[in-house]
Formats: C-alpha cells, structure tokens, sequence
C-alpha cells in the first residue's frame, strides 16, 4: 500500500509540473490572483519557517532556537553574507544552550 501511494503521489506530482510547463502560455492569470498566489507563497514559507524555529516533537522547542533564528533574520536584513547569517545563528543557539537557555 505504502509503495502504491508514493508511487500516485510522484506522479501526480510530475503532472501538476507538466500541466504547468504546457498550460504557460495558454492560460492568462488575472494580475489580482497573480499577487495573491505570490502572497501565499511567502505566507506558506513563513509558516514553515515559524514552526521549524518554535517547535520541536510535540511542543515548544524551547528559547534558544528562537533566539538563533532572530539573530539570523537581523543579520539577513542587515544583506551579510549567508555563511555568516547562518553562523550567526548557530552561534547564537549554541551559546545560549552552553549557557543553560533550553
């Protein structure tokens, strides 16, 4: 069942791409929906990104994970380079954990 499944959902998902791919220049977007699909899009990665940096199992990952991923969107904001974004962040979450920050 479980091979039958992935296999559905693979290629549903090649087709969703391919539709797109045909469907390009033959099917106009009102520049409304335009916006909104690109609004969801950033609304959907935020939402991912917010439960991956407060949760972890089934409950709160605790303040120092927060706390790197703060530091991490300042140091974003401020354009530094990714590698220092991210070690930054990890700086950050480590020393508040060595600290006893859970």
């Amino acid at each position: 069942m479980t091979w039958l499944a992935i296999a559905v959902l693979g290629a549903g998902t090649y087709l969703v791409r391919l539709a797109g791919l045909l469907l390009r220049g033959r099917v106009t977007v009102p520049e409304r929906l335009q916006r909104l699909l690109d609004l969801g899009a950033a609304a959907l990665l935020v939402a991912l990104a917010a439960t991956a940096a407060l949760t972890q199992g089934d409950g709160f990952a605790g303040w120092a994970r927060p706390a790197g991923v703060a530091v991490a969107g300042v140091a974003a904001l401020l354009k530094a380079p990714f590698v220092l974004v991210v070690v930054l962040a990890a700086a950050t979450t480590a020393g508040l954990r060595l600290a006893g920050v859970p």
